[in-house]
């Protein structure tokens, strides 16, 4: 069905070669955990503060220590490694096989980097600014949500247009 759906929008199903199914459940997933997450703490989560927030467990320096750090550490933690146990749980039991790319680790190492710098710079991560934010109608979610789509648009033409490969 979803599948003729995308067939009758021109084509799109050309862009989702396994289908849109995980992507569906996977969106799901992070919108219910987000829910909960806000319903239970009234705080919007996101993981860009994963890192200071584990850092508070074994760290005495006062960058860390902070009272938001602190007190929202353990939802944090959860948050983040129930986002890699989901991806796995997909992964293992639900789609069946190797993940396989082609991409040179150099190159996934540098665009993780990449990631992380952006997420400081703008204050947030996609889930903190496109889930989040946008569901909010934050002004600023909404500026780095189009920062972070036309900088992904604009990285995938460069590299298409430069030919380059995995």
């Amino acid at each position: 069905m979803v599948t003729s759906i995308l067939a009758q929008l021109g084509g799109l199903e050309a862009l989702f070669p396994r289908g849109i199914g995980q992507y569906a459940v996977g969106g799901l997933l992070v919108a219910t955990g987000i829910g909960v997450i806000y319903v239970a703490t009234a705080i919007s989560p996101g993981n860009s503060t994963f890192l200071e927030t584990t850092l508070s467990y074994v760290s005495d320096q006062s960058q860390f220590q902070q009272r938001q750090f602190v007190e929202s550490r353990d939802w944090r933690v959860v948050f983040a490694v129930s986002i890699v146990a989901g991806a796995a749980l997909w992964g293992l039991v639900l789609d069946p096989g190797p993940f396989l790319t082609e991409v040179q680790p150099w190159r996934l190492f540098l665009g993780g980097i990449l990631v992380g710098i952006g997420t400081r710079v703008g204050k947030g991560c996609t889930a903190g600014h496109g889930v989040c934010g946008l569901g909010s109608g934050s002004r600023t979610s909404i500026f780095n949500v189009a920062v972070f789509v036309g900088v992904a648009i604009a990285t995938a033409a460069v590299v298409a247009a430069l030919g380059v490969t995995p």
